[in-house]
């Protein structure tokens, strides 16, 4: 018996098209392409505008599959928090501001990604990509935004 297949590739959610890397990836399983397209738009279509990894998990012998849709990345999830196309391409002049709680609304949906012990953790390790990402949050820049963190001024909006 033949080994199941995967495909791991990134997509824009609800936007997938047979093109590459998609369509070149799944052409030598043997499924049908614009079926996979179809259902991987469907399983993203939450996601939209945004990129999203996809596993496509293929049984050869029947040409059967299974979608596997991950969690966009950090950054992804932060610019949509800001209404944002693209980070900054400067780090100096920041692309927007972003309130503690939308920081705290993408910790709590990275949660099971991050290497955080605790929700503060989280929140840090997510300013962190909104600062490489030019995003600043309650008006500071990543390294004080960590420190206010880190000493206790939004502990009340920390609560798991």
């Amino acid at each position: 018996m033949a080994k199941k297949q995967t495909v791991d590739v990134m997509v824009e959610g609800g936007n997938a098209t047979p093109a590459p890397p998609l369509g070149p990836a799944l052409g030598p399983t043997g499924v049908n392409t614009a079926k996979v397209v179809a259902d991987i738009n469907k399983k993203t279509a939450d996601f939209k505008g945004m990129k999203v990894p996809v596993k496509i998990i293929i049984e050869p012998s029947d040409k059967s599959y299974e979608i596997v849709v991950g969690s966009p990345p950090t950054a992804e999830l932060l610019k949509k928090e800001l209404g944002a196309d693209k980070g900054a391409g400067d780090k100096k002049t920041p692309v927007g501001n972003l309130p503690l709680d939308k920081v705290v609304k993408v910790a709590k949906m990275k949660r099971d990604s991050l290497n955080a012990k605790d929700l503060k953790a989280a929140v840090k390790e997510v300013i962190g990509v909104a600062g490489a990402a030019g995003i600043t949050v309650e008006g500071k820049n990543y390294k004080d935004a960590i420190k206010a963190v880190a000493a206790g001024e939004y502990d009340k909006q920390l609560t798991e």
